[in-house]
């Protein structure tokens, strides 16, 4: 008797562990998970955000400002050559031509020529004009000038005349550069000199005597 009720507690004792290990097993397994009151375990780390390129934004061009191209300075119109004239070196130069008066003359005194007697002056102003005149033609002075290769500045004048006609009027005229210019005119006792036949009578006009020693 004594043996079964010991058996029979043993048997209590060993189903009152299995209820026991039952009972523990899933409380063990509940609290297995995280401690409620343990502290939170840090968040995961987050991680930093690739920051995105930055998108460039397109230069605007700012207008360039044409700059006012400079032109180069006109060159200065040519000026005329210098006259090259003998005797005019005042107005190459560009001086003013200042003389004195001056009076030559002549006379046909040949009583056989048909010019006998006739007068031929020539003068000049101030200026360096020179004029002819033919006593013939009383008052009428014609100015040099219009007969080709007249010097333009005359300082000085002189006259001289054949006795035969038709003859020759020699007439010389010295510039103010020193030269001497001289001009043969057909003389005619039927024409005396005028601005319109003087030109021709005096062809081809002045030329410039070599080396003038004045």
């Amino acid at each position: 008797m004594t043996t079964l009720t010991w058996a029979a507690r043993c048997v209590a004792a060993v189903s009152g562990a299995v209820l026991a290990g039952t009972l523990l097993a899933p409380a063990a397994a509940a609290h297995q998970g995280p401690d409620p009151k343990a502290p939170a375990k840090q968040a995961a780390k987050k991680q930093p955000a690739k920051k995105q390129p930055a998108k460039k934004q397109p230069v605007k061009k700012q207008p360039t400002k044409k700059q006012p191209v400079k032109q180069a300075p006109k060159p200065a119109p040519a000026r005329p050559a210098p006259v090259t004239e003998p005797g005019a070196s005042e107005l190459a130069t560009g001086t003013k031509c200042t003389t004195s008066r001056d009076v030559s003359s002549t006379v046909v005194d040949f009583v056989a020529s048909g010019l006998f007697e006739t007068v031929f002056r020539s003068a000049t102003d101030e200026q360096g004009h020179a004029f002819l005149n033919d006593s013939r033609n009383p008052g009428v002075w014609i100015n040099l000038a219009l007969v080709p290769g007249a010097p333009r500045c005359v300082y000085d004048t002189s006259v001289a005349v054949t006795e035969e006609s038709p003859g020759h009027l020699f007439i010389t005229l010295l510039a103010s550069d020193g030269t001497l210019h001289q001009a043969t005119c057909a003389t005619n006792r039927n024409a005396p000199f005028t601005p319109s036949n003087l030109p021709t009578a005096c062809a081809p006009g002045f030329t410039t005597l070599p080396d003038t020693p004045v």
